[in-house]
C-alpha cells in the first residue's frame, strides 16, 4: 500500500476509536490514538499473515499462527486500536465495533480469548505480561522452523513491572532473533507522566546492557517514518540478538484536544467532544 492509502487507514481507525470509547462511555483513547500509525503499518503493510477467507467472507484465523507474523498487544488497556485494525482487515465485521465493551460482546475493554474472536491470541491487560508470550512464541517458531516473525508492543508505563525485566533478560540469552517488540515511548500514564511517576531513565541504555540489538524512532505518528522503521527492524531479526524498537507516539495523535495529555488515557469523550474529533479525522473508508 501507498503511505496516503495507510493514512486514510489509520484516520479511519483513529474515527473508529473515539467513536467506541464514546459509545461506551469508558476506554482508553489516548494511548490507542497514539499507537494507531504502528498498527495499521504492521497489518497493512508489515505482516505476512493469512489472506485466506472463510465462508463468511472474513479472514480465516487459526490460534497456533503457524507460518504466519504474529502480533501480540501487552498493553491490553488500548483495546479500540487494536479491535478497529483487526476489523478493518478483515478479521471479523466492521459492524462489531459498536458492540465496544457492551455486555456479551467479543470486543471487551480488554481482549479476552474466551469470546474467541478472530485475530486475538492471548488475553491481555495484565501489564508485564505480554513480552514473556511472545518470547515463548517466538521460540516455538524457531523449534518447529517457522521463519516468520513476532511482533510485540508494550507501554512505557508498562516498564516498570518487574516481569518485562526478568524476560528482556531471557530473550538475548537464548538469542531470540525472531522477534521484534516495540515501547510505545509517549511519556504518560494513568496518574500522570511516566517521569514523575517512576522514571525509566534510559531504556536505550538498559535494553543494550540486557543484549538487545535497540533502534529509535522519533516519529512514531508519521507513516512514512513508521513503515521504514518496520522494514528496518525486520532487516536486523535472525542476527542473534531480539530487536527493540523505542517509537516516540503523542497520546491521543490526531485529536487535537487530546494530544500530550495523561487525562486522556482512560476518558471517554462527550458528544461535543465526539463531533469535535470526528471533525478533525476524514477518511474514505465510512463508518461502522
Amino acid at each position: 500500500m501507498t503511505t496516503p492509502e495507510l493514512e486514510n487507514i489509520a484516520a479511519q481507525v483513529r474515527r473508529d476509536i473515539v467513536r467506541m470509547v464514546h459509545g461506551a462511555a469508558s476506554g482508553h483513547p489516548g494511548g490507542s490514538l497514539g499507537c494507531t500509525d504502528l498498527l495499521v503499518a504492521l497489518y497493512f503493510q508489515q505482516m505476512k499473515i493469512n489472506n485466506r477467507k472463510g465462508k463468511n467472507g472474513d479472514l480465516s484465523f487459526k490460534m497456533d499462527g503457524e507460518h504466519e507474523d504474529l502480533f501480540f498487544l501487552s498493553n491490553g488497556h488500548i483495546s479500540p486500536v487494536f479491535y478497529s485494525t483487526l476489523s478493518r482487515r478483515g478479521y471479523f465485521p466492521v459492524e462489531e465495533l459498536g458492540t465496544f465493551r457492551k455486555i456479551n460482546s467479543r470486543v471487551q475493554g480488554h481482549p479476552t480469548t474466551h469470546e474467541h474472536l478472530p485475530g486475538i491470541r492471548i488475553a491481555s491487560g495484565s501489564l508485564g505480561q505480554g513480552m514473556s508470550v511472545a518470547i515463548g512464541a517466538a521460540l516455538a517458531k524457531k523449534l518447529n522452523k517457522d521463519e516468520r516473525t513476532v511482533y510485540i508492543l508494550m507501554g512505557d508505563g508498562e516498564q516498570q513491572e518487574g516481569q518485562v525485566w526478568e524476560a528482556a533478560q531471557f530473550a538475548p540469552h537464548h538469542e531470540v532473533d525472531n522477534l521484534v517488540a516495540f515501547i510505545d515511548l509517549n511519556g504518560q500514564q494513568i496518574d500522570g507522566s511516566t517521569k514523575n511517576v517512576m522514571d525509566n531513565r534510559d531504556l536505550k541504555a538498559k535494553y543494550k546492557a540486557f543484549g538487545w540489538d535497540v533502534i529509535e524512532e522519533k516519529q512514531g505518528n508519521d507513516m512514512e517514518s513508521v513503515v521504514k522503521v518496520l522494514r528496518k527492524a525486520k532487516r536486523r531479526t535472525g542476527k542473534g540478538k531480539p530487536v527493540m524498537v523505542l517509537l516516540q507516539t503523542e497520546m491521543g495523535a490526531g485529536v487535537d484536544f487530546m494530544m500530550g495529555s495523561h487525562k486522556w488515557h482512560g476518558v471517554a469523550p462527550n458528544d461535543e467532544q465526539l463531533a469535535t474529533a470526528l471533525g478533525q479525522l476524514t477518511s474514505t473508508l465510512g463508518d461502522y
